[in-house]
């Protein structure tokens, strides 16, 4: 499975040419966290863009986490937002792979470092 994070679907979508290339070699289910979606649909700038969205992210399996899951995510979040200023989201996504043993493909190494458990690959050379 390949977790991905909002920054590596942006890459994809923008056809990227690192990204294109390590997604096409990889034999790997890709799964979204819920999260990363509203995120995706977030960035959308009018109705157009949304649809052609939705219409790309119905080939993608897409996780979402248990309400134990939640309070997990929950506790980290009360831990670490002031000290890592760790967001909402990325509490619940980090919490989500380390639920689901997964490592989370994404850019954003600071803003995950401080879950605990959380492995974090970045798939790709960025330029």
């Amino acid at each position: 499975m390949l977790l991905l994070d909002t920054d590596v679907m942006v890459d994809l979508f923008r056809e990227y040419p690192p990204a294109l290339e390590w997604v096409t070699t990889r034999n790997e289910q890709i799964v979204l966290p819920g999260y990363v979606v509203m995120e995706l649909v977030q960035g959308c700038k009018n109705k157009i863009e949304q649809e052609r969205l939705e219409k790309t992210l119905s080939a993608y399996a897409i996780a979402w986490p248990s309400p134990q899951i939640c309070d997990a995510a929950l506790s980290v979040f009360a831990r670490y937002y002031l000290s890592h200023s760790v967001g909402i989201f990325d509490a619940l996504i980090g919490q989500l792979a380390v639920s689901l043993d997964a490592p989370l493909y994404t850019f954003n190494q600071k803003h995950y470092a401080a879950i605990p458990n959380l492995k974090i690959i970045q798939p790709y050379p960025k330029e």
